[in-house]
């Protein structure tokens, strides 16, 4: 039954999602913190700035962003995020560049809830030591707020895993086009989709515990 296997590499597509979600968290949390900063920061224009990019990025579809970073960056202005690789390997890159863009919106408002539940009064004790703005977000407010957020944060990569299917759009080979074209020559349509939707829940699954 499971002999048809054999002709596709399952274990191939999957390490290429894991690698897209690993990426992709990786520059998620990096550029959520700092939108998260700015979000709660004394600077005005800062605090715009980063409230329109949140506002704007996470209600514009994951597709949209996905396909603007493959056909507007790169066919358009020529972006390939580190040379003339072949085309699999700029595509996957831009993948991860949606991805993080997208992501990292979500990851903003998981860590600003979670900088929300810290005390004012430690910051202000913390300002009225000397410390600055971003010492006391450092080294006072971020550490409790990623603690406090680690349920949020977790929900938040797990959607990351299972969107990582949308870079099957431009091309990227992982498990959601593997699939497309194991449906496509195959006649096991419900045992195709099994396996894949196990081979997902294997990998969101520890990310839930």
């Amino acid at each position: 039954m499971f002999d048809f296997l054999q002709d596709y590499d399952l274990l191939g597509a999957f390490w290429t999602t894991v690698q897209l979600a690993a990426l992709s968290a990786v520059g998620s949390l990096i550029w959520g913190t700092i939108l998260a900063a700015m979000r709660v920061g004394p600077v005005p224009l800062m605090r715009g700035l980063g409230a329109a990019y949140v506002n704007t990025v996470r209600n514009i579809p994951l597709t949209v962003i996905i396909l603007f970073a493959s056909l507007g960056l790169n066919q358009t202005l020529g972006v390939t995020l580190g040379g003339g690789d072949s085309f699999e390997t700029i595509n996957f890159r831009l993948a991860v560049l949606g991805l993080v863009l997208y992501t990292s919106a979500f990851v903003c408002e998981a860590l600003r809830s979670g900088i929300n539940t810290v005390p004012v009064g430690q910051a202000e004790a913390a300002r009225a030591i000397g410390l600055s703005f971003g010492q006391v977000l450092r080294l006072v407010v971020l550490p409790q707020a990623f603690r406090s957020t680690v349920g949020p944060l977790a929900n938040v990569l797990i959607a990351l895993i299972k969107n990582t299917t949308v870079a099957a759009a431009i091309g990227v080979a992982e498990a959601a086009a593997l699939m497309k074209d194991m449906i496509e020559n195959e006649a096991q349509l419900l045992l195709i989709s099994a396996i894949i939707a196990v081979g997902f829940v294997i990998l969101t699954l520890p990310t839930g515990l």
